[in-house]
């Protein structure tokens, strides 16, 4: 039996989608009334999701592969259910982590921790300096030996202390509101994407996503959308779109991709 988003070999097509102000919104946003609770943790109601988000992810799995593609550890995955049941693939801790129907891929790990591997000194020199600075608020921790996570106080001044000092040809460092991340450059969602597509052979690529880190997967995708204003550039073929403000981006978002498979 095939899991959510199951679709033929031939003429595969892959939907790599980030999870948190992409397809699934905190208490903290306004949906409505009209909303689904999809994350459960310390037994709060913590994640959510619209009406029409769920009911146009249905459709989507019908049609291509849908792929979660997420920074989030597999454990703070797993907390999601979305109501689509095991999805057959997903990308965790920003794609270095591979589940296959539910299950940890360990040769895709290894294979994440060779591509990362002339990275390590400059890892470590990463989290000396975390540990070191005066800013942070919250233990360093080295997530599955890929990358660095932590808070601050501060955190654009302890990002820019981090850049100042590493090797940005070997890491990159960024900032999501106080959480400060240190990940090697080959430790990327685009990077993830082209290795599940030449394992998989899909033909075409969508992606949606709304931060930094989503970058390097809209960037790789043959179709991508995000938010207007996170930097990429409108493509002349017009396989790249941006959503401005005033509705909820997910809805919008899968408007779209449902759209664009329709006509394919």
């Amino acid at each position: 039996m095939c899991g959510a988003g199951c679709t033929p070999l031939f003429h595969m097509i892959i939907f790599f989608s980030d999870l948190d102000n992409t397809l699934i919104y905190s208490y903290k946003h306004e949906l409505g009334p009209d909303k689904i609770c999809v994350e459960v943790y310390q037994g709060r109601e913590i994640s959510f999701v619209t009406a029409r988000t769920a009911d146009l992810l249905k459709k989507i799995s019908e049609k291509a592969v849908i792929v979660p593609t997420t920074t989030r550890t597999v454990e703070q995955y797993e907390r999601i259910d979305l109501g689509m049941g095991t999805f057959p693939y997903v990308l965790a801790c920003n794609g270095g982590v591979l589940l296959t129907d539910g299950r940890e891929d360990s040769d895709w790990y290894e294979e994440s921790l060779c591509l990362i591997a002339d990275s390590a000194g400059q890892m470590e020199r990463a989290r000396t300096l975390m540990e070191l600075d005066a800013h942070r608020t919250m233990e360093v921790r080295y997530i599955r030996e890929l990358f660095l996570f932590t808070k601050s106080s501060e955190p654009k001044r302890s990002a820019e202390r981090l850049k100042e000092e590493l090797n940005p040809s070997s890491v990159e460092v960024f900032t999501n509101g106080v959480k400060v991340y240190v990940v090697p450059r080959n430790l990327n969602k685009g990077t993830a994407a082209r290795r599940l597509r030449r394992q998989l052979g899909a033909e075409k690529v969508f992606a949606a996503g709304d931060s930094v880190f989503d970058l390097p997967m809209l960037e790789y995708a043959d179709y991508a959308i995000a938010p207007k204003g996170l930097g990429l550039r409108e493509r002349v073929d017009g396989s790249f779109m941006g959503i401005g403000e005033g509705e909820v981006f997910a809805e919008r978002m899968l408007e779209r991709i449902w759209y664009m498979l329709q006509s394919l």
